[in-house]
């Protein structure tokens, strides 16, 4: 069912940030209905598979450059409470599909628009991906280490964090809205915006002078020891994460260093001779021999798992956050609620088509 059980979704294919917000829309209980390609639509829905993200939904065929696809496209949307896409700003309106036309049909609408510079300015009509979002907004400068480059976060800030996460929170919002004023409006999430907002701690830190634009001499960006993946016996790696001294001191007790005279942990002038004992120490057991160790103790080590090894984490596995479906690794539901839960869309039989149409009040 879902918190969102009753809300209607028409989601314009796309890649990254626009199908994952469909995705999470759906997991919510939202009713979802994919318009794609036909090619594309009659793959998924004989079972030979999609794009990525595109699992769970409803998909129609539609061919948005005839009259047919564009006709059933605006059925689509004078019928939903929510219209998602991820195009280029311009892309929606030389279609007929702007704002200005589906709102005028349908008033309630929603209309949700995820792209990775926005709606205007000078890079709005630009190509661009991930990484070229958050280097202008300075998020990919503070990510690596000192002395080294910027280090790509693959695409999990840009895409998911600035795009995805912002696309949903600006539909839910607006949904709260209109129960007030009775009227939808378009919600412009831009990735490079998300991605910046996402920094504000660090900017807030910056002015208060304990952030440098120094990559990899702060607190949180692996400056410091405490702060950190170290190498084991074995080759792999545990993340240390004791910023607390309650936490810092668990961590001296748990690696023997407690009795060790040792810098002070703010020491700044001693974080090099406090990441040498550190890693020295490390490297002496397996990472899962440290894992025992460091078992109940509030010392914030965890071991750095794989993929592969991820949903066998006992903890993982409890709350069911990632689960093997075959060969397959699947994300289960988040957030979670306690008398709505939603239910994971990825793996699961693609949706009866005939059913999502009537509902919508559609016939095949």
């Amino acid at each position: 069912m879902g918190p969102l059980n009753g809300i209607r979704v028409v989601e314009f294919t796309g890649i990254g940030p626009a199908p994952m917000a469909g995705m999470l829309l759906a997991d919510l209980g939202a009713s979802v209905i994919r318009l794609d390609r036909p090619a594309a639509a009659d793959a998924m829905n004989s079972g030979a598979g999609g794009p990525h993200l595109s699992e769970g939904r409803t998909v129609l065929p539609a061919d948005l450059k005839s009259e047919e696809g564009l006709a059933l496209a605006r059925d689509l949307a004078s019928r939903a409470d929510v219209l998602l896409e991820g195009f280029r700003p311009g892309v929606m309106e030389r279609l007929g599909l702007g704002p200005e036309v589906c709102l005028e049909a349908n008033p309630r609408l929603v209309y949700a628009r995820v792209t990775g510079w926005g709606q205007d300015g000078p890079l709005a009509r630009a190509a661009g991906h991930d990484m070229n979002y958050i280097s202008v907004n300075g998020a990919l400068h503070a990510i690596g280490r000192a002395g080294g480059p910027p280090v790509p976060p693959v695409n999990l800030l840009g895409d998911f964090a600035g795009g995805t996460m912002f696309a949903v929170t600006g539909v839910l919002g607006a949904l709260v809205e209109r129960q007030s004023s009775g009227r939808g409006q378009v919600v412009d999430a831009a990735m490079v915006d998300g991605s910046a907002l996402l920094m504000s701690m660090l900017h807030e830190d910056r002015a208060r002078g304990s952030w440098s634009d120094e990559r990899g001499t702060n607190y949180l960006d692996t400056g410091a020891p405490w702060y950190d993946v170290y190498e084991c016996a074995d080759g792999r790696y545990v993340s240390v994460g004791c910023i607390e001294p309650q936490f810092y001191a668990a961590f001296l007790e748990g690696t023997g260093l407690a009795g060790e005279d040792l810098p002070d942990q703010w020491d700044r002038s001693g974080w090099p001779r406090l990441r040498e004992r550190f890693a020295e120490v490390l490297r002496t057991r397996t990472r899962d021999a440290w894992g025992e160790v460091f078992e109940g103790a509030d010392a914030c080590v965890m071991p750095v798992l794989s993929l592969e090894e991820a949903p066998d984490h006992p903890h993982v596995r409890a709350r069911g956050s990632l689960v093997r479906d075959g060969d397959r690794i699947l994300s289960g539901p988040a957030p979670r609620f306690d008398r709505t839960p939603g239910g994971v869309t990825r793996g699961a039989e693609q949706p009866d088509t005939a059913r999502t149409l009537r509902e919508w009040g559609l016939t095949p």
